[in-house]
């Protein structure tokens, strides 16, 4: 299973555009919505999530978590007590996190990125306390990916379904959206 993390000011293309293409490698995933199961992305549209951060249960089921980026969203994550306890429980199993835009911000003051490549946002380098920053749209250092923002959404989901299925199952979904 597969957190998507929803605050309200969340980046809609960096949350839907994962979701959708690990949803179409068969991961299940569920939405978390950050104090409302109705959260409002950053440009106005409403969506409903699956449950809400007080009932997303930290277990073995757990695979993978994804922070999508876009102000104020990365801002109400990272507040929030539950995804930095999500946060915590992935890194004590060795279990990947995506971020994207902002959201690595979140890593570095946590000190997560130290020594690891890392990108983000432009104008947030600084927030990567301790990171390699990379020159790359996504950035894959562990168990850690981080991307640029909302323009390398793809190749971010991409990213995400090749840590939690493989290689082989991101180029044929590439090669599927792409109508190749």
């Amino acid at each position: 299973m597969i957190y998507v993390y929803l605050a309200n000011g969340f980046e809609e293309t960096e949350a839907v555009t994962p979701i959708d293409m690990l949803r179409r490698a068969e991961k299940k995933v569920v939405t978390v919505g950050v104090g409302d199961n109705i959260i409002v992305s950053s440009h106005g549209i409403p969506v409903v999530t699956d449950t809400i951060v007080q009932e997303a249960q930290l277990t073995d089921e757990l695979e993978m978590i994804v922070l999508p980026g876009g102000m104020p969203g990365t801002l109400n994550l990272e507040k929030s007590e539950y995804v930095q306890q999500a946060i915590d429980f992935c890194m004590e199993k060795n279990l990947p996190i995506g971020a994207i835009c902002a959201a690595p911000s979140i890593l570095g003051h946590k000190g997560l990125l130290k020594g690891k490549k890392a990108v983000c946002y432009q104008g947030f380098e600084a927030q990567l306390e301790g990171a390699e920053i990379s020159t790359g749209a996504v950035a894959v250092d562990g168990n850690i990916i981080t991307a640029r923002g909302a323009g390398v959404a793809m190749q971010f989901a991409l990213a995400l379904v090749e840590k939690a299925v493989s290689k082989a199952e991101s180029e044929r979904q590439f090669k599927a959206v792409m109508c190749e």
